[in-house]
């Protein structure tokens, strides 16, 4: 699910579904928006398979476990990339 759906996604009481926004939001954040591109890391499909602890025959999208997002490998470049979304939650002080 894309995170801009994700951080819509609503309780009952109105309070974010996700229990680190929902505890963001009780102590009086405001969800400002996503960053899509929070995180990268780069690497060889070598330490992608170390990495992930797993082998890709191919290249594309693959699920890793514990990733919010799949990571793409490239066999013929010998490249994997994985891009983390993020939440920008303002906190006054």
């Amino acid at each position: 699910m894309p995170m801009a759906e994700y951080v819509k996604q609503l309780r009952a009481d109105g309070l974010p579904a996700d229990a680190w926004l929902r505890t963001h939001v009780r102590a009086g954040g405001r969800i400002v928006k996503v960053a899509p591109c929070s995180m990268t890391i780069a690497g060889t499909v070598a330490e992608w398979s170390r990495w992930a602890g797993r082998t890709f025959a191919a290249s594309g999208q693959h699920v890793v476990a514990g990733a919010l997002t799949p990571v793409t490998i490239s066999l013929e470049h010998d490249h994997g990339v994985y891009v983390e979304p993020n939440v920008w939650v303002h906190h006054a002080l």
